[in-house]
């Protein structure tokens, strides 16, 4: 609370937390402080029960395991582990969603295709025979296809991979032995490979982290956006809002929190169908927000407004003005059911793998999802009867939001200026310098950088020296509620040439202003449309992705998720800049891999900055090597 930065909206929401004592985060990071430091140098091992052993790479402590593991083949299989646990929760999610429209074509779950464009897109990548064929059989054949990849045993190339992704990566990948069948035999793998005894190359390791990454970045993010897009419907841009601000003190608030969609698409359903019970409960209305990845869903599909960013998910229960906190998956503090006893709110779990002691689970199967999602919305309700005539103490704070920049809403707003080659003035204003470059800033929110606002102090940064900024997940509930997510942003933050281009494109997009300089472009899984927008522009340029001026960034890294979805960029040859550092810092090795060797394998590295203008300008930098290394003009940076 002492750095001149805060966040206004975390500053508010924690004296409100403060004035009514309720513990938070930060204090119980700051009770648990200082942290191991082998544990943040990767040099930690529980894998087996001679241990847990710890080595001292730097001092005068141990130099291996009890079993004689080294210190860069502990690391990186640590680091493979994490990779594991970040595929799998994005791999699990695409295989529900992939069962759910099964089930939905056979109309045995009341789900229905709502993105039939996007069906016949995904077709022509498959050869699926359209001519002639209902919407739904054609969907047949790509559910088909996508169960394939599940149950194969014949190490044949994993089709959502080998269709989806560009081939000249592919080539690389292939030569590196990167490339994949079924994802969970995969993940089985890795798993007993880097259990006590078995791989202790910490050079195989690093492989397996890569290719896990890629199981991640294909089977995991890529599957689940195309099969969500066929469910739920390409996201088109529109406006909301962003920050606490958009809670109502008169209304049912349900804040939906988590990271799947078939959920949170049919509490909006039954909130807009109940709308009357709730009136007649003394309610204005029913007003569902979004929280987290959910919150990124439900916006860029239907306009919800954007309540909270993970890290603010127990702050914004202090306001006493959330009837219901209902979650899935992902990113769910277990706090939350303990803060939400404070108040009326009903905190409610879904999912099996999510059961929170004190939490009320409303089992929640696509079978069932109606009747579920209305004893939820019901739920809701009752919480607000309780709460009636008690004060509540929202902060005033929001902002504005453009939102829902999938691939197809930006070729449609490039295809109003150029119609036969949508990218074209992209790649002309690339080639000329007003477009600089591109960052995609992704990922969570973390307590330890909130307070100094990293990430919008580094967009700040980039937008000046006109690099072109797309985000996703929490990132982009951070921006948005910074403001970066409107066009005024043009106007205040970016370089003359951002400026001038996105000032002709929100023209052509028929705002009332220029398009935002910060490109919302949906969830974490949605990292799949930055990487399809980025081999759009180098197929265009007739180059390798890991060729073009662009770079990721996970400034505020807390999930690993954001390990395996960081490493799927790697392999992809996009470098990226990550706060703080992985846990790896312990290995020599696995360090000058990622930070230096890694370019002449992928050509993409790591960098670790955890001050915002310092990680700013190595992405400046970096991006400015990769202009000169086309021929590209580079006059002019800063």
């Amino acid at each position: 609370m002492s750095a001149v930065n805060v966040p206004v909206v975390e500053s508010a929401l924690l004296q409100i937390a403060d004035k009514r004592q309720i513990k938070t985060g930060r204090e119980r990071l700051a009770e648990m402080s200082p942290q191991c430091g082998f544990g943040e140098l990767g040099t930690c091992c529980r894998t087996c029960y001679m241990g847990p052993c710890r080595i001292d790479p730097f001092g005068d402590g141990p130099k291996t395991g009890v079993c004689g593991i080294t210190p860069d083949a502990m690391v990186a299989r640590n680091l493979l582990r994490e990779t594991v646990g970040g595929a799998a929760s994005h791999v699990g999610h695409a295989r529900h969603v992939l069962l759910t429209l099964r089930d939905a074509l056979d109309k045995k779950v009341p789900y229905e295709i709502k993105g039939e464009s996007k069906v016949l897109a995904l077709a022509k990548v498959f050869d699926v025979p359209t001519e002639g064929r209902d919407v739904v059989a054609i969907c047949r054949d790509l559910v088909d296809i996508a169960l394939e990849d599940f149950g194969r045993q014949d190490e044949l190339p994993n089709n959502w991979l080998s269709k989806r992704a560009p081939k000249i990566e592919q080539q690389l990948w292939k030569d590196l032995g990167l490339m994949y069948s079924n994802p969970h035999n995969e993940i089985e793998t890795a798993m007993h490979a880097s259990s006590m005894g078995n791989d202790a190359d910490p050079m195989s390791l690093m492989m397996r982290v890569l290719k896990m990454s890629l199981i991640d970045g294909w089977t995991g993010l890529a599957l689940a956006v195309d099969l969500q897009d066929i469910l739920f419907g390409i996201p088109e841009i529109g406006e909301t809002e962003a920050a606490v601000g958009v809670l109502e003190a008169n209304s049912v608030n349900v804040a939906t929190h988590g990271h799947n969609p078939v959920l949170s698409e049919k509490i909006l359903y039954w909130a807009e169908r109940m709308n009357e019970e709730a009136i007649a409960a003394g309610a204005e209305r029913i007003n569902v927000v979004g929280v987290c990845c959910t919150g990124n869903e439900l916006s860029m599909r239907h306009g919800v407004k954007l309540a909270a960013h993970n890290s603010q998910s127990e702050l914004i229960l202090v306001t006493g003005a959330v009837d219901a906190m209902v979650v899935d998956i992902q990113c769910i503090w277990p706090q939350l059911a303990q803060v939400a006893k404070c108040f009326d709110t009903a905190f409610i779990t879904t999912d099996p793998m999510v059961r929170i002691p004190d939490a009320r689970h409303i089992p929640f199967e696509p079978q069932h999802a109606d009747e579920s999602a209305r004893e939820i919305v019901g739920a809701a309700i009752e919480a607000f009867r309780r709460r009636r005539g008690k004060p509540v103490d929202i902060p005033q704070l929001k902002s504005k939001a453009i939102v829902g920049l999938s691939l197809e809403a930006i070729v449609g707003i490039l295809s109003k200026v150029d119609p036969v080659d949508p990218l074209g003035p992209v790649i002309d204003n690339v080639a000329n310098g007003n477009i600089f470059g591109f960052a995609g800033i992704v990922g969570c929110s973390s307590i330890r950088f909130r307070d100094g606002a990293m990430t919008e102090e580094m967009v700040k940064h980039l937008l000046a020296q006109n690099v072109l900024v797309v985000t996703t997940g929490c990132t982009a509930h951070i921006l948005g509620q910074a403001g970066f997510l409107t066009g005024d942003a043009t106007n205040l933050y970016c370089g003359e040439g951002l400026k001038a281009v996105l000032s002709a494109l929100g023209e052509a997009a028929g705002l009332d202003g220029p398009l935002p300089p910060v490109w919302h472009m949906g969830a974490c899984v949605d990292n799949s449309r930055v990487v399809d927008l980025l081999v759009g522009v180098a197929a265009r340029l007739g180059v390798k992705v890991g060729q073009l001026p662009a770079v990721g960034s996970a400034p505020e890294l807390v999930q690993e998720k954001a390990i395996s979805i960081g490493g799927s960029f790697l392999a992809m040859g996009v470098s990226c800049h990550i706060a703080p550092a992985p846990r790896i810092l312990g290995s020599p090795m696995v360090t000058q891999l990622l930070t230096s060797d890694l370019s002449d394998v992928t050509g993409a590295v790591v960098r670790v900055e955890v001050q915002a203008e310092r990680a700013a300008q190595w992405m400046v930098e970096h991006i400015a090597k990769k202009r000169d290394a086309l021929g590209l003009i580079t006059a002019g940076v800063r």
